[in-house]
């Protein structure tokens, strides 16, 4: 498998675009884009946890995800 190496945007570009192409997501002084998830329910919960690492896998990054009983956190850096 080949890989292609992107460019790391500059966090004023990454600022600048994050609200039109990831709503809802947000930038934290530590460069991390996260975003919380709430549900209404443990079932629910773990459909989202399952959902996001199966997007993440097709996409080859691999967030940390914070699982609670309604909610899910989930922060990536690439």
């Amino acid at each position: 498998m080949t890989t292609t190496k992107l460019p790391i945007l500059p966090t004023e570009e990454v600022v600048a675009r994050l609200p039109r192409e990831l709503p809802k997501w947000e930038l934290d002084n530590e460069g991390w884009i996260k975003r919380i998830f709430k549900t209404d329910g443990w079932k629910t919960t773990l459909m989202v946890v399952n959902a996001v690492a199966f997007l993440a896998e097709a996409a080859w990054h691999h967030p940390d995800m914070y699982v609670t009983w309604a909610k899910v956190s989930v922060k990536l850096k690439t």
